[in-house]
Parts: structure tokens; sequence; C-alpha cells
């Protein structure tokens, strides 16, 4: 954790100050001037830091604001950074082409202005377009025929979440969107692969009430995702438990002897001594293998040997990357990144890009989804 925030700041702090560098090249401004506009950023740098500091004293309503404003920032900065640096990667190009030839370079290639405005404009419509897109529930649909399901069962829907983030952005409102979803989908199982909360919990009491209102015939399971390790297990256990979900740590279950369902802890929110590799094989062993598997697992990596035992993984933390086009180091970090993927023999495995948003509100070519996984029986002669 402490390696993830010296990284973390070292690389916004850069991000900071190559705005300003642009920002200064574009207005010239004077020394008292800088001095604002540098204090500003200071703010923003650690706005995230100050959000948990008024979380935890108790002042929400602040803690709130704070989040709101410097998550949005953290957003736009990105996004102002990379549409910049693709700039001046394309301003470079042109210059040397220009020089190559022996011709004048063209008049806007000078302008620190121009080069300002351009990648300013273009971040704050993404940002005001991203906030809109994370509120915009997709319901993904994935359908699934099997010989596992017993006779009398032609069909079982499954409704995943993932990545709900509650807290202090994704609150009642963003909720109600999912929780509707769901009961429209009219789930048999519903699951939550990790990530259901974001910060503290004393600031989501009655959350768990909406979650309690969706009753599927054959229960309600949940795994911890990595943050659940930052809000604290004890709690998240807590919350998770009055939500209404089985909580599934290194354990496996068979439901009614229909189908069989087995969950893991994340890596970061995994029990002391209890690899997950171990903690997988425990969950899955003693499963009755003629029924379909379905495995719980936050972050979409394969263990080889569990591939053979489960039939479909459910996963997400990926985000889909949350905000083009952070999508590509997400590729990087995790190939399997989102939507359906086959594995060796008949397994499969699905990545969810996640039902909320973590850090900035805002999504980009990354809408948020509701999976409804629907596994049918197989007909005889098929």
């Amino acid at each position: 954790m402490i390696i993830f925030l010296i990284t973390f700041f070292t690389l916004y702090s850069g991000l900071h100050a190559y705005i300003f560098l642009k920002a200064w090249y574009a207005f010239r401004f004077r020394f008292p001037t800088g001095c604002i506009i540098a204090a500003i950023f200071f703010f923003f740098l650690f706005a995230p830091m100050i959000v948990r500091f008024l979380e935890s004293g108790g002042h929400e309503s602040q803690a709130r604001f704070a989040a709101y404003a410097g998550y949005i920032w953290m957003g736009s900065v990105f996004l102002f950074f990379v549409t910049s640096l693709a700039l001046d990667l394309a301003r470079l190009l042109i210059y040397l082409f220009f020089r190559i030839i022996g011709a004048c370079t063209p008049g806007f290639i000078h302008s620190n202005l121009l080069y300002f405005l351009i990648p300013l404009v273009v971040s704050s419509f993404i940002t005001s377009y991203g906030y809109f897109e994370a509120q915009d529930i997709r319901t993904e649909r994935i359908r699934i025929t099997t010989d596992k399901l017993p006779a009398g069962i032609e069909k079982l829907t499954i409704v995943q979440v993932s990545d709900v983030h509650l807290g202090l952005i994704i609150r009642e409102t963003r909720l109600g969107s999912v929780m509707k979803a769901v009961r429209e989908a009219g789930p048999d199982i519903f699951v939550s692969t990790g990530d259901l909360v974001d910060g503290q919990i004393d600031s989501l009491n009655g959350l768990f009430d909406m979650f309690r209102e969706i009753k599927p015939r054959y229960g309600k399971f949940a795994i911890f995702g990595n943050h659940e390790l930052y809000a604290g297990i004890g709690v998240s256990t807590e919350f998770t438990k009055k939500a209404g979900f089985r909580i599934l740590r290194g354990e496996g279950v068979t439901i009614d002897g229909i189908i069989n369902i087995a969950g893991v802890d994340d890596i970061a929110a995994g029990r002391s001594g209890n690899n997950s590799h171990e903690q997988e094989k425990m969950a899955l062993s003693g499963l009755p293998p003629h029924l379909f598997t379905i495995l719980l697992k936050h972050r979409p990596i394969i263990d080889r040997s569990s591939a053979k035992i489960f039939d479909l993984q459910l996963s997400g933390h990926t985000h889909n990357g949350q905000i083009f086009p952070f999508t590509y180091l997400t590729r990087i970090a995790f190939p399997m990144y989102a939507g359906l993927h086959r594995l060796q023999g008949s397994s499969l495995l699905y990545v969810s890009r996640g039902t909320g948003t973590w850090g900035p509100p805002i999504r980009f070519l990354a809408p948020p989804e509701v999976t409804v996984i629907e596994l049918v029986r197989a007909t005889s002669g098929k």
C-alpha cells in the first residue's frame, strides 16, 4: 500500500508539473499568479488524502464535496495530459517534416496558447460526457448452453455486479439504478465479484436495505475485492452480510443439487497464511463435478489447475480502463480485461467492466454494466 501511494503521488505530481509548465508557456503569468495556481494544484494533488481525513473525522458533507471536486479534477488532469502529449508529439513531427523539406513551419506550430487551449477544451468535454456515461448502466446478456444442469432445470439466470464502490460518490441514486436493472433481470442467483464498498462503512448506513429488496430463489453470494481490505475486513463483512449476501472466502457450496458456486478473496484481501492458490484449491475441492461450477474471483487471473475444475469464472477489477485511453494500460496488466473469454477445455471467463466507478466519477468508452448470465440446459441430441 505504501509503495502504491508513493508511486501514485509521484506520477500525479509529475502530471501537475507538466500542466503547470504548459499553462506558463501559454500565458506567461507573473509570480503572484503562479503562486495562486500552484496553491490550487497542491490542494487538488492532495485532495484524496483530504477526503479520507474529512471522512474519518465524521465530516461527511465536506468529504463528499472534496471527493467530487478532487476526483473530477483527477480525471480531467489525466485527459488533459493524454491529449496534450498526443498534440505535442504531432507538433514535433510536423516541425521535423518542414525542417527536412526546408520549408517554413506553419505559424500554429509556435502557438503555445493554442496547444494549451485544445487539450483544455477536449478534456473538459470528455469529463462532462464521462460523468453522464458513468450513470448509464448497461445490461450485458450472456447465454451459455450446458449439459450440467439437472433435469427439470431448463434455465438459470445469474446476475453479476462488480466494482460498485459504494462510498461518498456512489450513493442511493446510482445504486437505485443498479438495483432496478438487477430486478428487471429476474435473477435466480445474484453475485457480487468484489469491491462492493469503497470507503468508510459508517457513511453507508441504509444502503444495505436496497440490496435486501433483491431476493433471488437460490440466494446471493459475494466475495471480497481489494477495496474491502481498504475499508476494513470486519466492517466490510458486516455490511455485506446486512445486504443479504453469503460471503465466500475460500469456500464452495452446492445449491439445492443444481449448481456449484465457489469464491475466493482478492490477492490483497486474502487471509493471513492462506495464499490465493491454496484458497482457490480449497474452494473448488469436493464440489460435485457433474454440476455446473462457477468461480467468483475478483481479478481476471486464471489458475491453470483450477480452470480444469470450474466451468465459468466471473471477475471484475479492471473497469475496462474506466477512462479511455487508460484501457490500453489495463490490457497490459490484464490481457483478458473485459468480456467473455474461452479458456482451456470448455471453461469460460467473463470479466465485467464494473458497475460503479473508482476515483473520478466518470467513464469514457467504458460504460458500467450489470451482467446477466443465462445458463440454458442443453437438449438431448445437441
